[in-house]
């Protein structure tokens, strides 16, 4: 699998469309954790009254700046430059499980391949979400399989990074 293709469904509608199966989806799954990825999708699940108990973003939108998202939650910067994942995001990440009443992860650089320590941290059945610019948005209802392959990715990484 290429970290260019979506990690899990690709649902191809306008993001209206997507945010209103989102809310249905979830109702029916009740999934133990709901996670989002990026700043467009996460502003309009938010502004449809869907709050996820993880949201990672990096106000930013397609690498153009945009004004903060207002949470009314716990939320903490860290610094994740584009193409990496910082320890101290992953941290950050797994510490976001012991947070009940929400979680938000500022990236202080790039917030893309936070999706995988999310899938590798959440437990299955979780759902995270994430836009493909151009594309609509990709949902991933987590297995062991796909938690597994995030787990090897993320090592392959550090190894690559380690030589």
């Amino acid at each position: 699998m290429d970290l260019k293709d979506p990690l899990g469904e690709l649902w191809p509608a306008d993001i209206s469309d997507n945010v209103k199966r989102l809310k249905k989806f979830l109702e029916e799954n009740k999934p133990p954790y709901f996670a989002t990825v990026g700043d467009y999708v996460t502003s309009n699940i938010l502004d449809a009254g869907i709050y996820p108990e993880i949201a990672v973003v990096d106000h930013r939108i397609m690498r153009q700046d945009i004004d903060p998202i207002e949470f009314n939650c716990e939320h903490l910067s860290v610094s994740n430059p584009p193409g990496t994942i910082t320890a101290e995001s992953q941290r950050a990440l797994y510490g976001a499980l012991e947070h009940d009443s929400g979680f938000r992860l500022v990236a202080d650089g790039e917030e893309d391949l936070l999706v995988l320590p999310l899938m590798a941290y959440l437990p299955e059945g979780s759902v995270i979400v994430y836009g493909q610019p151009r594309e609509g948005m990709v949902v991933i209802t987590l297995t062991e399989k796909n938690k597994t392959w995030a787990r090897d990715f993320m090592a392959s990484m550090q190894e690559a990074q380690d030589q």
